[in-house]
């Protein structure tokens, strides 16, 4: 993909301060969301939608109640699950899961065995990986009569990335599948060449549940195996919600336009849609509009405050940022330079703004971000000081601030704030805890960062990256050193397949925020930083979830 040209320059102020700075491209979408409200449904299109899903959704509660056959229950669960259907049947899920865990799948061919392993993986439950030695010869090599059988390798392809820790097996499959499938891709009829594709790409698993739906929407209804009332319900739910997301972003870009900080501070990266758009890979379901709205807010500021440490600020500057912001009062704002005067009032006054929206039991929450966004600044200032002294830590040294740097915990955090209440009180001490869940999507996100980002920070004065340590600690070039840190990334996703089969200190659907989010890094850092760079894959993306509606 062809990268958009980003100009790195030096710049002198009016104070005769020669600063670094980055010339990005500015708001692919302006205030589009604001002016076009021609977009939204009429009231009385959304009210006969609604009903007619309520409708649907009976036929298909009831298919989960009559169907007896497991391998045709667990095909139910997977639709359903791809389509972003699923918040609707939780309980008949729940319940047809407990079932399959039950039946004893010795019988099955490669693609039950491969569903059955990946459905109960991704609910929780443990299959032991060693169910796939069935389908290997004396030889242990996978029999020869997969080679041809596309919908089985494919099945097991997606499988092979539940895998935990020493799990050769998976592994084993996961290169096996990959090779088969390129060498038949040409051979497949259209919809499952679609498919594989579609997956070879990306798998399954680590897909951004919503832009799946949105993509899988159309690969189903060209399925001779559909179900029509499925198919129905998977695309007036879409454009339901597609509806009540353009409402949610029509307000937060009013925000944005009223804090005014893309313009005052025009050094900065304009991405409020793209912030959305990232928070929407975190949770697309109704219910978490509020969360949606407090989390994309979030990182809107975020994204500022990184530019100000990274492209920007003087170490001094940074300096009297770090301590405004650790100190969080509005008294600290006498201490800053005029320019981050109104940033770090605005920074409080949001703050603020979510502590009012919060119940009264909930209202402790936003001490949890305080505290995130203080070792954001903190980790941020590091990097600077290792900018400015040229500094090349070790790998390890790296990883213990810049895990931080990246954002990936306080945006966790930040996603709990806004959730009902199972976001309790526990939970935002799991988080500040660091345990392995958000450790392991901190690496993700910095890894896949850096190793997308590597050739563009070599252009102007940056800090050293990870890819930078590991060359240096290991006296290697580039390619060495990104492929062993893809080696890390996939360690890390082992991590959280693992915590995944051992949730006992949070609720499901908190560990899911954390998973989501590790899922949005694999697509935005795909083939280049597709925040930084928004008018590309980014583009295309959001008109597909937050324009495009799908035809009923």
């Amino acid at each position: 993909m062809e990268k958009q040209p980003v100009t790195h320059v030096l710049i002198s102020d009016d104070q005769g301060i020669v600063r670094k700075s980055t010339k990005y491209h500015p708001s692919v979408w302006g205030d589009y969301f604001i002016q076009n409200s021609s977009l939204n449904l009429l009231e009385e299109s959304t009210q006969r939608m609604i009903k007619r899903v309520e409708e649907l959704k009976v036929q298909i509660k009831n298919m989960f109640k009559e169907t007896d056959d497991v391998v045709q229950l667990m095909n139910l669960i997977d639709s359903v699950e791809i389509l972003g259907l699923d918040y609707h049947f939780e309980n008949e899920i729940n319940e047809a899961i407990r079932l399959i865990y039950q039946v004893d799948g010795k019988s099955y061919g490669i693609y039950e065995t491969s569903l059955r392993f990946r459905l109960l993986r991704q609910h929780g439950y443990y299959v032991n990986a060693d169910t796939f030695n069935n389908f290997k010869d004396e030889n242990g090599s996978f029999i020869s009569a997969l080679n041809g059988d596309a919908k089985g390798l494919l099945s097991l392809y997606n499988a092979s990335y539940l895998g935990t820790h020493g799990e050769t097996i998976l592994d084993e499959a996961m290169s096996f599948t990959k090779s088969q499938l390129i060498s038949l891709l040409s051979e497949l009829e259209q919809s499952l060449a679609t498919q594989v594709t579609l997956f070879l790409e990306i798998p399954q698993y680590r897909r951004i549940k919503f832009l799946l739906a949105r993509k899988y929407i159309l690969i189903y209804q060209e399925d001779a195996m559909r179900d029509d009332a499925i198919l129905e319900l998977a695309k007036l739910n879409f454009n339901l919600l597609q509806s009540l997301h353009r409402d949610e972003l029509k307000k937060i870009s009013i925000w944005w336009n009223d804090l005014a900080l893309a313009k005052s501070l025009n050094f900065t990266r304009d991405r409020v849609v793209e912030c959305y758009y990232w928070i929407l890979a975190m949770y697309f379901e109704p219910q978490y509009s509020r969360a949606r709205v407090i989390c994309s807010k979030v990182i809107s500021l975020l994204s500022i405050m990184d530019d100000i440490y990274d492209n920007y600020g003087t170490l001094e500057e940074c300096t009297l940022l770090t301590e405004a912001i650790k100190r969080w009062n509005h008294q600290a704002v006498d201490c800053l330079p005029e320019y981050l005067k109104d940033y770090y009032l605005k920074l409080l006054k949001t703050c603020e703004e979510f502590e009012e929206e919060l119940e009264l039991n909930e209202k402790y929450r936003v001490l949890y971000l305080q505290y995130e966004m203080k070792a954001q600044v903190i980790s941020y200032l590091e990097e600077a000081k290792w900018g400015i002294e040229r500094h090349v830590p070790s790998l390890d040294e790296h990883l213990h601030n810049s895990l931080i740097s990246s954002g990936c915990s306080i945006i966790s955090c930040a996603s709990f704030v806004g959730m009902g209440e199972m976001a309790t009180k526990e939970v935002f001490e799991w988080h500040s805890s660091f345990p392995k869940a958000i450790e392991a999507c901190c690496v993700i996100g910095r890894l896949l960062n850096d190793i997308r980002s590597h050739e563009l920070e070599q252009g102007r004065d940056h800090v050293a990256s990870t890819v930078e340590s590991y060359m240096k600690e290991h006296d290697t070039n580039a390619k060495v050193a990104c492929n062993k840190l893809r080696e890390i990334v996939e360690k890390a996703w082992k991590d959280l397949n693992n915590e995944s089969l051992n949730l006992t200190k949070v609720p499901r659907p908190i560990f899911e925020r954390v998973l989501n989010f590790s899922r949005s890094m694999e697509e935005i850092y795909r083939y280049i930083d597709m925040y930084t760079n928004s008018d590309t894959t980014m583009k295309d993306n959001v008109s597909l979830l937050l324009i495009e509606p799908l035809p009923i």
